[in-house]
C-alpha cells in the first residue's frame, strides 16, 4: 500500500514537472505570439496583430486576483516609461463580472486602451487563456516588433532590461 502511495506521488509529481517544462507559458517562448480578436473595453474590433511593430506586454489578470493587483503598480510605471518609445500593454481579464474590473481598471490606474474581458469561471477553461496555455494568473507575455514571444512570466526588471536593449531612447 504505502509503495502504491509512492509510485502515484511520483507519477503525479513527474507529470507535473512536465507540464510546466513542455506545456506551459514558458514553453511559447521564441515561438509566434498566437493572433486573436476581441471587443476591447470601450466596444471596439481588436487584434493582437494590429499592434505589430510594437513590444508588446499580454497580461492575463483578473481583479479578484491579489498577486495581480500588487503586481499592476509595475506595469503602470513600465507604460508610462515605454508607451512613447514603442511599447503596448494588453490586459486580459479573466473575471465571473464586469463590474468588479471595471472598478478594478480606475482603481489601479490601468490607463492603457487595450482592455479584454473575458467571463470565464475558470483560467483553464478559456480559449484565449488555452492558446497560450495560461494556468495561473498573472501570466505575462512580452511580444516583438515581430510577433514573436521573448519571454513569459518575465519580472519588471526583466522586461526593463530588454526594452531598454532594443527600444530607441526618448
Amino acid at each position: 500500500m504505502k509503495e502504491l502511495r509512492l509510485v502515484l506521488i511520483l507519477i503525479a509529481l513527474s507529470a507535473t514537472i512536465f507540464f510546466w517544462k513542455h506545456l506551459g507559458p514558458q514553453s511559447n517562448q521564441g515561438k509566434l505570439a498566437p493572433d486573436f480578436k476581441a471587443v476591447l473595453q470601450n466596444g471596439s474590433e481588436f487584434r493582437l496583430s494590429d499592434l505589430k511593430g510594437n513590444y508588446v506586454l499580454l497580461d492575463f489578470w483578473g481583479s479578484w486576483c491579489p498577486p495581480c493587483r500588487r503586481d499592476n503598480p509595475n506595469l503602470v510605471e513600465l507604460y508610462s516609461k515605454y508607451n512613447s518609445r514603442g511599447f503596448e500593454i494588453v490586459s486580459v481579464a479573466i473575471e465571473k463580472n464586469d463590474k468588479t474590473w471595471s472598478k478594478a481598471i480606475i482603481k489601479d490606474g490601468l490607463v492603457w486602451p487595450y482592455h479584454i474581458l473575458k467571463t470565464s469561471r475558470l483560467v483553464a477553461t478559456d480559449p484565449l487563456a488555452l492558446k497560450y496555455r495560461v494556468s495561473d494568473l498573472p501570466s505575462k507575455f512580452l511580444i516583438d516588433p515581430q510577433g514573436q514571444i521573448v519571454g513569459a512570466k518575465l519580472s519588471k526588471a526583466d522586461i526593463e532590461a530588454i526594452l531598454d536593449e532594443n527600444l530607441p531612447s526618448d
